[in-house]
């Protein structure tokens, strides 16, 4: 049986190699999504943008302004309209992947899952 540790990376590997597959065609990186998805849920500052993605970065103000070049936020970091339609698309294509990840997976399997997960992070937390 291989440890914690390797599955840990190999899914986060595959996740993220998944990400980019799907988002490539909108031109966007897994970190501009999470800008995009981050605005579409009205944190609106770049404060509060990096606050909530914090784990994955500490600035993404660079990813925030290729989305104002788009055309898809303004400069008060508001969709657009097209904005708006992108995010729907995207959004769309991100939960059918998420959606595959998970197959075969009962509701109670993942919500399981998803409790021992927390439970290693706290421990792990606990020792750092």
């Amino acid at each position: 049986m291989k440890p914690l540790g390797y599955w840990l990376i190999h899914i986060h590997e595959l996740l993220e190699a998944g990400f980019e597959r799907l988002l490539e065609a909108e031109g966007l990186s897994r970190r501009h999504w999470q800008v995009l998805n981050t605005i579409a849920s009205k944190l609106h500052t770049m404060t509060e943008i990096n606050s909530a993605l914090r784990p994955f970065g500490d600035d993404f103000r660079q990813q925030a302004e290729d989305l104002v070049a788009r055309g898809w936020v303004t400069g008060e970091s508001e969709l657009t309209t097209t904005g708006h339609e992108a995010h729907k698309r995207v959004s769309e294509r991100v939960h059918e992947f998420r959606a595959k990840v998970v197959d075969g997976i009962s509701a109670d399997e993942y919500a399981t899952l998803m409790n021992l997960l927390e439970r290693v992070a706290t421990n792990a937390a606990a020792l750092v």
